[in-house]
């Protein structure tokens, strides 16, 4: 007597296509190499940056006669943004270091003005510092001569400053969040396009080696389509959460990250729920559009158009965000939904957006979610058994 073919409820099938999916792709070579890499990837930046951060521009020997003009030339030098580090030494020992470039320059003479040994030729921000200061010098002697005192003259000039009469609040964007901003956005970019061409791989994979039938004739189309876009979404999301929890350890025990911690752990909260919502809407547009072919290479074309989208908001976000974090464009742009998932979390990251513009991107994504659902449905309903030349969207979209 053949055996009864057992019914699943559609909890049940859901979870077990997830449950084969999320099986194979972590136990992926790719998967695993990928993951691995940009972990390492994300720990060597950190070490390189921690290595390269804290030096100095320049080094500058002073000898015993130019001492007093140690602490003027740091203070000028950071005026101007350059980090100026000096070294007491004697003329003799000063010369010798300047000549095997132990330090880039060599303050001589009496202090009452600047004479300079050098190698060869002085690097012009070391040169502009020290054309400031020797400016210093000169007015300091003639406050003098005329009777006055230098100190207090140039204490009134350090605490005189403009008056800025902003019409709306700036916001004081930190330099460390705008960097996180753009990891945050690479991460998000690298994820969706990685995990998004997995779904649609997998749809493609299964059309051609007919597996699909055999999945069919027990599960539903839209059954066996949630449980891959939920098996990989756990994947991803899974990969992200490794990611973004090593990378911003290690920034931050290597003293790299300097803010506080709150605000980087928000950072890989808002990445970890943008990947979610943004791999959730590409993965049904890309599910639905490649049930429409039946051969791997014509994978890439079908999927362009959404693939597009998500490269489009990555270039404006790492191009205009770094140089004007409060871009009108970059603002509008990362509320729309095909936009948002690359734009928004690089902007919260570098902070200053709006309460209601963050609250109103994720409403519409959640909003246009079940749209997807329902149109990705339909195609990959209509087009997923039919082999050969690719299916036309329209004829996809028609009810069966």
């Amino acid at each position: 007597m053949p055996e009864a073919t057992r019914t699943f409820s559609s909890g049940e099938a859901v979870l077990l296509v997830a449950g084969r999916e999320v099986r194979t792709k972590l136990r992926s070579k790719a998967y695993i190499i990928t993951t691995v890499a940009t972990v390492v990837l994300l720990i060597g930046f950190a070490l390189v940056m921690k290595l390269v951060s804290g030096g100095s521009d320049a080094t500058v020997g002073v000898t015993p006669q130019n001492a007093a003009l140690a602490e003027p030339l740091k203070a000028v030098s950071s005026s101007i943004g350059q980090n100026v580090d000096t070294r007491e030494v004697s003329e003799q020992d000063g010369r010798d270091q300047v000549a095997d470039e132990s330090v880039d320059a060599l303050l001589v003479g009496q202090g009452d003005q600047l004479r300079v040994v050098v190698k060869k030729d002085i690097d012009e921000n070391l040169r502009n510092a020290l054309n400031v200061l020797a400016g210093q010098l000169a007015l300091n002697q003639e406050i003098a001569q005329l009777g006055g005192d230098p100190a207090q003259v140039n204490a009134t000039m350090a605490e005189a400053e403009v008056l800025v009469e902003p019409l709306e609040e700036p916001f004081p964007y930190d330099p460390q969040q705008l960097v996180l901003g753009i990891i945050a956005g690479i991460l998000i970019y690298m994820s969706l396009q990685f995990t998004g061409q997995l779904v649609a791989q997998g749809v493609v994979e299964e059309k051609s080696s007919r597996v699909v039938e055999l999945l069919l004739s027990t599960i539903t189309p839209w059954q066996l389509m949630a449980g891959k876009v939920l098996g990989i979404g756990f994947v991803g999301f899974l990969q992200m959460a490794v990611i973004g929890g090593f990378g911003v350890a290690a920034a931050l025990a290597l003293g790299v990250l300097t803010i506080a911690v709150s605000t980087a752990v928000g950072t890989v909260v808002w990445l970890v729920v943008w990947y979610l919502l943004g791999f959730l809407m590409y993965s049904l547009l890309f599910a639905g559009l490649a049930a429409l072919v039946s051969r791997q290479e014509d994978v890439g074309g079908v999927i362009s158009p959404a693939l597009m989208m998500v490269i489009a908001g990555y270039v404006v976000g790492i191009s205009v965000l770094p140089t004007d974090p409060g871009n009108t464009l970059v603002g509008v742009l990362s509320i729309i939904p095909l936009f948002a998932p690359t734009l928004m979390p690089m902007r919260l990251a570098m902070g200053g957006v709006p309460w209601w513009e963050a609250a109103l991107s994720v409403g519409l994504v959640v909003v246009l979610i079940p749209v997807l659902v329902w149109l990705a449905g339909r195609i990959y309903a209509n087009a997923v058994m039919r082999s050969g030349a690719r299916v036309k969207l329209t004829d996809a979209l028609r009810t069966a």
